[in-house]
């Protein structure tokens, strides 16, 4: 099978034949159909996330067909079409993973960072850990939903109840939870990098009361707003933009460092929480829920040779929605 490999952080990934592997007991080995690129791919690929197992296929928005069936797994059939995502496993005893908080596990383990993911022509998986998916969408449209839409979704139930709902960095996760805070009824409010009018536009497509760069002020007081650009300065920014008990969510698994602020914008019970992976709940709530809505992901296609390609246009804000790797036999 063919493999993208990172070996080294900051250096392209690779291109190599390697052996499919066996599905050993209670994993799943999945065929590749497409496979989601995702800026935590871009973390691992940049050496901002230090802990990946490398040499490491990146990728974890999968969506493939099972291949092989391990011993003891249930529930799936060979045919099968799945979703891999970020988590790849966890302890399953700790004190997190019996609250359910299993995101927050000290031994969770992660595709495409600790185990191989989804830049290949096969991926093994946990299969306590894969996601049947909905027939509606297509395999390049289901991908981002495995890591974008999971994310997104979490980091929407970390927000509240929000009425108006500000959204900082419109890309793939953005997109799709635009799309579902909608659905919902509440008001999307998009902030986007000054002088990017295509996204203005685009999230004014997707219901969006309001777009304008990420360093204006709302027309309107927030109830709360979800950052998912990497970027610290952005979070005074959301506090200011939100009322008295008003939340900012910072989605992202990485971000540079938040500048000091004035108490002032965070006094009077504003807050500021995080958003770390995501539970097998938030996966069986998402992937129900997407096609009531349904999401319609905005997709730009490379074949898998062209990862590098993906990757830099992702890191230089190019990509329209989300990009996604296909195979090809």
């Amino acid at each position: 099978m063919r493999a993208l490999v990172l070996h080294r952080t900051r250096m392209p990934l690779e291109v190599e034949e390697r052996r499919v592997p066996t599905a050993a007991a209670g994993s799943i080995l999945v065929k590749v159909r497409a496979c989601g690129v995702c800026r935590t791919d871009l973390h691992v690929v940049d050496g901002e996330l230090p802990e990946a197992t490398l040499p490491i296929v990146p990728g974890h928005e999968v969506i493939g067909e099972v291949a092989e069936l391990g011993t003891g797994v249930e529930g799936f059939e060979t045919g099968a079409r799945v979703g891999i995502p970020w988590l790849g496993h966890t302890c399953g005893r700790c004190d997190y993973c019996a609250a359910g908080q299993e995101n927050l596990c000290e031994g969770a383990r992660f595709t495409g960072y600790h185990n191989d993911g989804g830049y290949a022509d096969y991926a093994l998986i946990d299969a306590r850990y894969c996601f049947p998916v909905a027939a509606g969408f297509g395999d390049a449209e289901a991908a981002p939903l495995m890591c974008a839409g999971l994310i997104g979704y979490r980091s929407l139930r970390r927000a509240g109840d929000p009425r108006r709902l500000g959204i900082y960095g419109f890309g793939a996760a953005a997109h799709i939870v635009a799309q579902v805070a909608r659905y919902e009824g509440r008001e999307v409010f998009a902030f986007t990098r000054p002088g990017d009018q295509a996204a203005e536009a685009f999230a004014r497509e997707l219901g969006a009361v309001w777009a304008g760069p990420s360093d204006a002020t709302p027309p309107e007081p927030l109830d709360a707003a979800i950052v998912f650009a990497p970027v610290g300065a952005l979070v005074p920014a959301a506090l200011r933009a939100i009322r008295p008990g008003g939340r900012v969510v910072c989605a992202g698994i990485h971000m540079s460092d938040i500048p000091s602020f004035p108490y002032e914008i965070l006094w009077r019970e504003r807050e500021i929480v995080s958003v770390a992976n995501l539970t097998r709940r938030d996966g069986q709530e998402f992937l129900r829920l997407a096609p009531l809505v349904p999401v319609r992901t905005t997709v730009e296609l490379y074949p898998l040779e062209r990862a590098n390609q993906a990757l830099a246009d992702l890191r230089e804000g190019h990509v329209h929605g989300a990009a996604v790797l296909t195979m090809t036999d």
